[in-house]
């Protein structure tokens, strides 16, 4: 078993390797955020506006305990209407800051950040937030774009929990 979350954890960080610097960037900072593992502004914000960006993020991700509770035990319509309302909210800010260019960063980052039983939910929590209003219309065409014919066809998905959790480390001077 042991052998098998070593591989795992390895995929995992070659799919993190695998995105933008800035997306990167925003998943490491989106995960301390959510986790309240340090002082996001100090450590994050590069500018007043990131820093009301944070503050803002941290306002958002405060609905996540919630969204455990509402986590439905089947994957009908009506069992999933009170977490899609509330995790498509929550997708929106998430894209809507347009560091996130992409399913798969999209998806890496929320299974971090709410656990593997979200799987199931986070395809159309993703394709609801990117055909947001608000969301321009070449950032609606290029986030739907990323979403991959197995991602769109999975009839099941691993309960297997994410086992690489990345953390932002700052260069060192020379």
């Amino acid at each position: 078993m042991a052998q098998s979350v070593d591989k795992l954890a390895l995929t995992e960080m070659l799919e993190f390797t695998s995105f933008a610097p800035c997306e990167q960037r925003y998943i490491c900072r989106s995960l301390d955020v959510a986790a309240g593992r340090r002082d996001a502004i100090r450590s994050w914000a590069r500018s007043v506006t990131e820093a009301k960006s944070i503050r803002d993020q941290a306002r958002a991700y405060r609905a996540i305990d919630g969204l455990r509770d509402l986590l439905p035990d089947d994957y009908g319509a009506q069992a999933g209407k009170p977490l899609l309302g509330a995790l498509v909210a929550l997708a929106a800010f998430d894209l809507g800051q347009g560091e996130l260019a992409s399913f798969g960063a999209f998806r890496f980052l929320y299974e971090r950040m709410l656990g593997a039983d979200f799987r199931p939910w986070l395809l159309p929590a993703f394709c609801a937030a990117a055909t947001m209003p608000g969301v321009r219309g070449d950032l609606r065409v290029r986030l739907l774009s990323t979403i991959s014919q197995p991602s769109a066809r999975a009839e099941r998905w691993s309960a297997q929990e994410p086992q690489f959790k990345p953390q932002w480390l700052e260069p060192v001077p020379a």
